[in-house]
């Protein structure tokens, strides 16, 4: 009841014996390790370790990490147990979809296959745009996928392919999205007047990503300072000694 950690020392005898290990996880998930084989297969004894800790879920016997009604349970009370599930319940859509539910950095969990699936990541991308940084490397060079991440969240650009950072229509929608997204788009379109302009329109602190050829253009200055006067540090210097900026 101190110290679950404790279980570690106890007998072989203690280790099996279900309320001394149900006292020991419930003070501390990870003592679950130090459970009897026979426990560690206990559905009872392991759900209150993952209660305590969802990593726990690691010590789990393999038959309760490939039990699918389980594992499910065990995400719902911890968001953290699904990198432990099973390889077969990595690869399974509907268990992937209720981790992602409750966290969606639980993506990067699932198999290769589920997150090399346009589908599947496009659906995913839709509830949580946060998952699309652990899409596979073919997904984040593929323009539907990024489009919808990026009209979700701007700065889900920083994860797509130099490519596609380099596509103004998707880069258009970031910087509408996301008023830092900017900052993430190629160089080359951080000297596009259109997508700086319509940066600086959503937040004129955006002016700091723009090429320094386009922090020189009256027009996007213009536009940053009128959002926010403070933009006004971001501008050229000459431009800074404009009255009509200025003033």
């Amino acid at each position: 009841k101190q110290d679950g950690r404790a279980l570690r020392f106890a007998s072989e005898k203690l280790r099996d014996d279900k309320n001394v290990v149900l006292e020991a996880v419930k003070q501390d998930g990870w003592a679950l390790r130090f459970a009897s084989e026979n426990l560690r297969d206990d559905k009872n004894v392991v759900f209150e370790a993952i209660k305590k800790n969802g990593a726990a879920l690691m010590f789990a016997s393999e038959k309760l990490r490939n039990d699918k009604d389980f594992v499910l349970e065990a995400v719902k009370q911890n968001r953290w147990a699904f990198r432990f599930a099973s390889e077969k319940l990595r690869d399974d859509k509907n268990i992937v979809l209720e981790a992602i539910k409750q966290n969606g950095w639980n993506l990067e969990f699932a198999s290769k296959n589920l997150r090399d699936d346009k589908d599947f990541v496009l659906e995913v991308v839709k509830q949580d745009a946060s998952t699309f940084r652990f899409a596979s490397e073919e997904l984040r060079d593929d323009k539907d996928v990024v489009l919808e991440a990026v009209k979700h969240d701007g700065s889900a650009l920083q994860f797509a392919s130099e490519e596609l950072c380099n596509n103004k229509d998707i880069v258009l929608e970031a910087v509408k999205q996301n008023k830092l997204a900017l900052q993430f788009a190629s160089e080359n379109l951080r000297n596009d007047k259109d997508v700086v302009l319509e940066a600086v329109k959503q937040y004129g602190w955006a002016l700091q990503f723009a090429s320094e050829k386009l922090q020189s253009d009256k027009d996007i200055a213009l536009e940053a300072v009128k959002q926010d006067g403070w933009a006004l540090q971001f501008a050229s210097e000459r431009l800074q000694s404009d009255k009509n900026i200025v003033l």
